[in-house]
C-alpha cells in the first residue's frame, strides 16, 4: 500500500497479514429509531457503560434516545448529532473489543469525522461528544434564524449543479454542500434558492431532485457565522496527533496533525463534503477494503457506486456486526 505522506510514520505501519481496511463513519441522515437497540441487547458489556458515560457528560438520556427514541425525537439536530456519534462509537468499540478490529485508516462523512478522530486517537470520546453537542446546538440556531434547506440532485454532473446554483443566486444563497458521488450532488442554502436550483437542475437533465429531511442548511456559507464561536469551543479541548491515518472530508486529503484536525473541524461547518475525493484518495493509496462503522448503509452504497471493484461492508444490524467480529477475530488468530 502506498502510505499517506502526511500521516505519522508510526501510524502508517501495519503488522497485519491482510489488506488494510478504511473505516468510514456515517454522518447525519444515517440515524434511525432503535439504532443502538441490538448493540445494547447483544453487546451490553461494551455498549451500556459507554452510553452511560456519554449520558453523564452530556446530560442527555442517550441510551433511551438511541434504543427507543422516535423518528420525531431524532429529527432535532441538537439531539441527532450526539446520538448518532454515540452509536457509531459504540459500534467501533464493540468491533474493537470483541473482534480486534484495527483499521489501517479512518474517515468520516461530515459529522462522522468526530468518531473517526476518536478512533485515530486525536480526540477523547467524551470530548468528541461534547463538541458535537455544541455543534448541533449552533447549527439548530442557524435554522431558527434563517429558514433553509438541502436537496440531493440525482443524475447530473457536479459542474452543472454548480452552474445551477450560480444561476439561482437571484433567489438567495445556494451552494453545493456534498459531492457524494459522480451522479449525486447535494445543494444547500436559503429555501427559495434551493428550490430554484433544483428546478434548473431538472431542466438541464437531472433525473430527479430530492428534498432532504434535515434541520438546517448545512455546509454552506450560511454556517460561516458559526466558525468563530465554534473555534472558541474547539480551543478548549486537546487534539493529539493521529496514531492512525485520517482522511478529511473537508479536503479529501490526509490530516497531518491534531492541530490540522482542529482547524478542519472549524472549516467543516461551511465547507462542502468532498466524499468523492475521499474515496479517490483512499483508492490511490491502496485501500480496496471499506467498512462502514455505524448505523445505516449510505456510505457503503456511495462507495460501491464510486469504486465498484472495492470490497465494502456495513455494520447496520446485529447480523453484520457479528459477521465482522467473526472475520476480524479469525484474522487475529491467524496472525498469532
Amino acid at each position: 500500500m502506498k502510505l499517506p505522506s502526511t500521516a505519522p510514520p508510526a501510524a502508517a505501519r501495519t503488522t497485519r497479514a491482510f489488506r488494510p481496511v478504511l473505516a468510514m463513519f456515517p454522518g447525519q441522515g444515517s440515524q434511525r429509531p432503535g439504532m443502538a437497540r441490538d448493540l445494547v441487547r447483544h453487546h451490553g458489556s461494551v455498549a451500556v457503560p459507554l452510553l452511560e458515560r456519554a449520558e453523564r457528560a452530556l446530560g442527555l438520556p442517550l441510551t433511551e434516545i438511541c434504543t427507543s427514541g422516535t423518528a420525531e425525537e431524532l429529527a432535532a439536530t441538537d439531539v441527532t448529532q450526539p446520538a448518532l456519534v454515540a452509536t457509531s462509537l459504540v459500534v467501533y468499540e464493540v468491533l474493537r473489543h470483541e473482534g480486534g478490529f484495527a483499521p489501517g485508516a479512518v474517515t468520516g462523512h461530515s459529522l462522522g469525522e468526530y468518531p473517526a478522530l476518536v478512533a485515530a486517537g486525536v480526540l477523547d470520546p467524551l470530548d468528541a461528544l461534547r463538541l458535537v453537542q455544541v455543534r448541533g446546538r449552533l447549527m439548530a440556531g442557524v435554522c431558527e434564524r434563517t429558514p433553509g434547506g438541502m436537496a440531493a440532485v440525482i443524475g447530473l454532473d457536479a459542474a452543472k449543479v454548480e452552474a445551477a446554483c450560480r444561476d439561482a443566486s437571484a433567489h438567495g444563497l445556494v451552494e453545493v454542500a456534498n459531492y457524494n458521488e459522480r451522479g449525486q450532488t447535494v445543494v444547500s442554502g436559503e429555501a427559495p434558492a434551493v428550490a430554484a436550483a433544483c428546478e434548473l437542475a431538472r431542466a438541464r437533465g437531472a433525473e430527479r431532485t430530492v428534498a432532504l429531511p434535515v434541520g438546517a442548511p448545512f455546509h454552506c456559507s450560511l454556517m460561516a457565522g458559526l466558525e468563530d464561536e465554534f473555534a472558541a469551543e474547539l480551543s478548549r479541548f486537546r487534539f493529539s496527533d493521529p496514531h492512525t491515518p485520517v482522511l478529511s472530508s473537508v479536503t479529501g486529503e490526509w490530516i497531518g496533525s491534531g492541530e490540522h484536525a482542529r482547524e478542519l473541524l472549524r472549516r467543516q461547518l461551511a465547507s462542502p463534503v468532498r466524499w468523492v475525493d475521499v474515496l479517490h484518495t483512499a483508492r490511490a493509496d491502496g485501500f480496496t477494503d471499506f467498512v462502514e462503522v455505524g448505523p445505516g448503509r449510505v456510505l457503503s452504497a456511495l462507495t460501491r457506486r464510486t469504486l465498484p471493484e472495492a470490497t465494502v461492508r456495513s455494520t447496520n444490524d446485529a447480523r453484520r456486526v457479528a459477521a465482522l467480529i467473526d472475520e476480524t477475530s479469525h484474522r487475529e488468530k491467524d496472525i498469532r
